[in-house]
């Protein structure tokens, strides 16, 4: 028996890779290798799909790619303004703020309802 150097022992799992020049080639050589309609419709569905997959691709990369500009509203102040005029302006405020927080409050009890949900 021969011995068989290290190197040798592993087996290669994958082809060797290829040029895109040689998949082309072999492409070529299967379209005109006969008149048989299955390969060439399986050589034209090939190229198809991959042409297909590569627009998905790039099309998907344009998409959502940045976020949206966010508009920041300031509101202004005039410089003159007392100290009861802010305190009238807070309690405004918050009596705004609880009067939306109890309607939404309102708006999920009716939904809890609505849904069975206990």
């Amino acid at each position: 028996m021969r011995a068989v150097p290290s190197y040798l022992g592993c087996v290669a799992i994958l082809p060797p890779t290829s040029s895109p020049r040689a998949a082309l080639g072999d492409l070529i050589a299967v379209v005109r290798s006969g008149d048989q309609r299955e390969r060439i419709l399986g050589a034209t569905l090939a190229v198809l799909v991959t042409i297909i997959i590569l627009i998905i691709f790039f099309v998907d990369s344009k998409i959502n790619t940045a976020p949206p500009p966010r508009v920041v509203y300031v509101q202004t102040y005039a410089p003159e303004r007392s100290d009861a005029d802010i305190v009238a302006s807070q309690k405004r405020d918050l009596a705004k703020r609880k009067a939306d927080a109890k309607e939404h409050q309102r708006q999920m009890q009716e939904l809890q309802k609505r849904l069975g949900i206990e």
